[in-house]
């Protein structure tokens, strides 16, 4: 899927560009550039581009390009939603790891809470948009992968069925999941977007639009999202060390969305779990799917001050299962 619309080239431009601010600026990341008509709109602007092309036909042009300017655009034969797979040995083009693509850059990692090194921009595989979804939600959380060089910034094109779930909130029943709680804790999100999904080359080979299907919530469009890391993420309990039990444990409560949070606290050998959640001035009839996000955060930050608290609930082959996602 390629954006091969020149008027719509120019409205992403312009949302990528806003936050750009006066003095050094972060890399722009534009990955599966295709033809190019995006990046030639951002070199127009006066954007610097690294372009990361996975498809090796599209390199030649893009190279051509980058030879006929004084160091503005950068091409990488690489994949971006191939960086870093669990497999031993040497990497075979187009998977790297995010370090050689960070090096090919010249970026160097900084602090968490840094100003965003780079920014990226991208269109989720949209048959892939869930794994890889949780993919980078990991990665976020441990401060693995693209996320060891900082707090870095996703422009991403994604189904507005998955939009809806990002953004959900408690009482939206069937989009309300772990995945709306868990992205809502670690980014600011923002719909930069909507475009229908006409404007992209989607076509099947019967002529229809390959839109993912959806049965429940809306889908007519797709959605230009900005998903900047939040700051203030790791502080008080919640930490790159821990994060995973995090994870685990918004998975689990919601789960079975209806089921009381009191339940499932005694059930992970906490004998007073009403008392926690009154310290919390939580209900203590709650029920999973009526908790919102920085509640969720609270709980664990609770939990793991809590001498009463162990991990008996949390054990490796689970663990493995949920971070199998590569």
């Amino acid at each position: 899927r390629f954006i091969t619309c020149p008027q719509l080239a120019r409205t992403v431009q312009r949302c990528l560009q806003d936050g750009f601010r006066p003095g050094p600026q972060p890399v722009l990341l534009e990955c599966a550039p295709g033809p190019g008509i995006l990046t030639r709109t951002l070199l127009n602007a006066g954007i610097k581009v690294v372009a990361l092309e996975s498809n090796s036909a599209f390199l030649p042009n893009l190279e051509s390009l980058e030879n006929s300017l004084d160091g503005q655009l950068k091409v990488i034969y690489g994949d971006f939603f191939r960086l870093d797979p669990l497999v031993a040995g040497t990497l075979k083009p187009p998977a790297m790891s995010s370090d050689k693509l960070f090096e090919s850059m010249g970026v160097a990692a900084v602090p968490w809470k840094a100003d965003v090194p780079v920014k990226v921009f991208a269109i989720l595989p949209h048959k892939k948009e869930r794994t890889t979804l949780w993919k980078l939600l990991f990665a976020l959380y441990e401060c693995n992968s693209i996320y060891r060089y900082g707090r870095v910034e996703l422009n991403i094109f994604l189904s507005e069925r998955e939009y809806k779930v990002l953004t959900a909130k408690p009482g939206e029943i069937r989009a309300y999941q772990a995945l709306s709680v868990l992205w809502q804790v670690g980014c600011e999100i923002q719909l930069l977007h909507r475009e229908p999904w006409s404007s992209f080359v989607t076509n099947l080979k019967n002529g229809g639009l390959a839109i993912p299907k959806s049965r429940w919530l809306p889908n007519d469009h797709f959605c230009l999202v900005r998903l900047t890391p939040q700051q203030n993420l790791f502080t008080g309990g919640l930490l790159p060390t821990n994060s995973t039990n995090f994870i685990f444990m918004v998975k689990q409560c919601l789960a079975k969305p209806k089921s009381r949070l009191t339940d499932k606290l005694n059930s992970w050998s906490l004998d007073n779990g009403g008392e926690l959640l009154r310290e919390l001035e939580i209900p203590k009839n709650a029920q999973a799917r009526t908790l919102y996000p920085e509640d969720y955060k609270r709980l664990f930050e609770a939990l793991q001050n809590s001498t009463m608290f162990t991990e008996t609930w949390f054990h490796d082959e689970v663990l493995d299962s949920i971070r199998n996602i590569n």
